[in-house]
């Protein structure tokens, strides 16, 4: 696993305009470091990264009925083909469902099963507790950029 902990933030020193370049380099590492962890994680849970992203995307944004293959590319920031080749593959290792809309039978409604629910359950168990774990890290980098530099 990576770990997630890093030193804290230095203050850039400069103009009252300048960007907080030492901030922002933190940010950006620890939200790669996070991100590593999470591919990581993913792939010993046998799924790529973005099928990981896919079982929480449905999983989070369901309202009970299952989430459209569009509203999957919208959340996934991919196109809807993408989505439609992703969601074949996660169906394929019998992760997620797809049904039609009651209500608009054009509509592809998908949903995790049972095997789905488990794995996701699984990796966002890990995902939680890196994200305990950086917390403090996050927050004082976040902190530090809510405060102009002097």
């Amino acid at each position: 696993m990576v770990d997630s902990r890093s030193a804290s933030p230095r203050r850039a020193t400069g103009k009252a305009e300048d960007p907080d370049y030492a901030a922002l380099a933190e940010f950006r590492y620890a939200i790669r470091k996070f991100l590593a962890f999470s591919e990581e994680a993913a792939a010993e849970a046998g799924l790529t990264s973005q099928q990981h992203q896919a079982l929480l995307t449905i999983k989070g944004v369901d309202t009970g009925e299952g989430l459209s293959i569009g509203g999957l590319a919208q959340r996934l920031l991919v196109r809807q083909h993408t989505a439609v080749e992703l969601v074949d593959r996660l169906e394929r290792t019998d992760l997620v469902r797809r049904a039609a809309d009651p209500s608009d039978g054009r509509r592809v409604l998908v949903t995790l099963t049972r095997e789905g629910e488990k794995r996701l359950k699984q990796l966002s168990a890990a995902h939680l507790d890196e994200l305990r774990s950086i917390g403090p890290t996050l927050t004082d980098i976040l902190a530090t950029l809510r405060t102009p530099p002097s």
